[in-house]
């Protein structure tokens, strides 16, 4: 079954650069018309440039957006309806991580802020895309969590709860939403990102090595499970968690 998203419209949050990036990307190979959201617009604009250098003649448009605020990200929803007409996928792919440490020692203002925009965010702009087109004309939503929601570890402890309230509300919202709109989600393991460097970069040439796939996951390795889940092909799919990590849950490693 053909995994092209032609005619469709996707809006991905947190999609300046890494794992955003590379889904965005995706969807324009497949043929979507894209809308990338992010902080900072010199950043999508430099996005925007990658994906169409790839893809000549994609539809790319750009919105900054903070996806912690629900009143820009009702801005970025309602220009992504007006220029693209609908809004046919949406990813929430934005996160933060302000700190790292033990839960216990956790500040409540970072707590805060990392519940504001991981869960509270994806709740506020998957809600403005019901609201907008998707009650009416259907869609899919794709929440980015982690297989730090499935598998507790210590040192980003705040972050991993709300990966796993995130795979929770997945759940949920799939009940909810279903027939017209799918919710699906995917937890990646451990990925070569800017975001997930200080995870990472210790472990220099070997980290990944105890991975049984023996390497780091790249922002290419989730974008076709985002492109699978968007698509007509996963159209009897909802309320799954499709874990996408080198096989780390498996071997029981610590990422």
């Amino acid at each position: 079954m053909a995994l092209a998203l032609e005619g469709k419209s996707a809006l991905v949050t947190g999609a300046s650069k890494g794992i955003g990036l590379g889904m965005a990307t995706a969807f324009a190979q497949e043929g979507a018309a894209v809308m990338i959201s992010s902080r900072k617009q010199e950043g999508l604009d430099a996005a925007a440039a990658g994906i169409q250098e790839i893809v000549p003649g994609a539809r790319v448009e750009t919105f900054a957006a903070n996806a912690g605020e629900p009143d820009q990200a009702e801005a970025c929803v309602a220009a992504t309806v007006e220029r693209l007409g609908s809004i046919d996928v949406l990813v929430n792919n934005a996160g933060t991580n302000p700190v790292m440490g033990r839960t216990i020692d956790a500040d409540l203002g970072a707590w805060d802020k990392t519940f504001r925009v991981n869960v509270r965010g994806a709740l506020a702009w998957t809600q403005l895309a019901w609201r907008a087109t998707m009650q009416e004309h259907g869609g899919s939503v794709i929440n980015i969590s982690s297989v730090g929601g499935i598998s507790g570890t210590s040192g980003i402890g705040a972050y991993n709860i709300t990966k796993a309230a995130l795979i929770h509300l997945t759940k949920v919202l799939a009940v909810e939403l279903a027939p017209q709109v799918r919710v699906n989600a995917i937890a990646p393991g451990l990925v070569r990102t800017d975001f997930a460097r200080a995870l990472w970069e210790p472990g220099g040439d070997d980290a990944g090595k105890y991975l049984p796939l023996q390497r780091l996951g790249e922002p290419d390795d989730i974008s076709g499970g985002a492109v699978f889940l968007a698509s007509d092909a996963a159209r009897w799919i909802t309320g799954h968690v499709l874990v996408i990590d080198g096989g780390a849950l498996v071997a029981r490693s610590p990422v």
